[in-house]
């Protein structure tokens, strides 16, 4: 039996809708740039050729319904509502007609982001994973079955602050389909049971602060929602 020297993390998981079980994570991935408008109000381009990428540690993630601190080293917190696939069969170069079968279902997440942090990383063309990478960045509602739900490619995606829309979109507008995105992505990494993938933002991200309250939603996928309070003292 192996000793450790410290007792090592429990494993990350989302519950499972309608289930007594977990769906426990092995890694996230998430899609840069995947709706034209959010591309747009960031003064930047998306790119329709390929869909680009970054990460995000499953010890990061956190459930819907949380209360988070507001995080250390940023004045510009901001909120990004977003789709999640969850992936429940292994694939290796997955053909895009195919890509969905390798699904086990879908979620609504937070892709919570140090605006600030990114904007000084992307003029100076380095990585972003102090931006995007950090405590409770990865918020998660539970995941609905793909065989309850279907495989959703349209319906309306909404955040709302304090009871006020930000976010107001519709899945089908991606620019890179949850289809594509499993293909392009299988062809980079052997996928596993339990990877999940954040698909992008709509437009209207904006900064939250001590104390609001985040509620947010995607037809027939389901509910999230997030408490900001204080932060940690030193």
């Amino acid at each position: 039996m192996t000793k450790y020297l410290f007792a090592p993390p429990a494993v990350a998981s989302v519950p499972v809708r309608g289930s007594d079980e977990h769906f426990p994570i092995r890694r996230i991935f998430c899609v840069g740039r995947n709706y034209e408008a959010h591309a747009r109000e960031m003064g930047l381009v998306a790119d329709r050729d390929a869909p680009f990428y970054f990460t995000k540690s499953p010890a990061h993630s956190v459930s819907s319904g949380a209360t988070v601190p507001y995080p250390p080293g940023t004045a510009n917190y901001h909120h990004e509502m977003e789709l999640v696939v969850g992936i429940g069969k292994a694939g290796f170069r997955i053909p895009e007609a195919q890509s969905l079968s390798h699904v086990f279902g879908y979620a609504c997440g937070l892709d919570m982001t140090r605006r600030d942090l990114q904007k000084q990383a992307r003029e100076k063309q380095l990585p972003w994973d102090l931006s995007k990478d950090f405590e409770n960045a990865a918020v998660l509602s539970g995941m609905a079955p793909a065989s309850v739900i279907g495989h959703p490619n349209k319906g309306k995606i909404e955040l709302k602050v304090n009871g006020v829309t930000r976010q107001s979109s519709d899945i089908g507008t991606m620019i890179h389909a949850a289809p594509a995105i499993i293909a392009h992505l299988s062809r980079f990494y052997h996928l596993q049971p339990g990877d999940l993938i954040f698909t992008g933002t709509p437009e209207g991200v904006g900064p939250v602060v001590v104390g609001d309250r985040l509620d947010g939603m995607i037809e027939g996928v389901g509910e999230i929602a997030l408490h900001i309070g204080a932060a940690d003292s030193p």
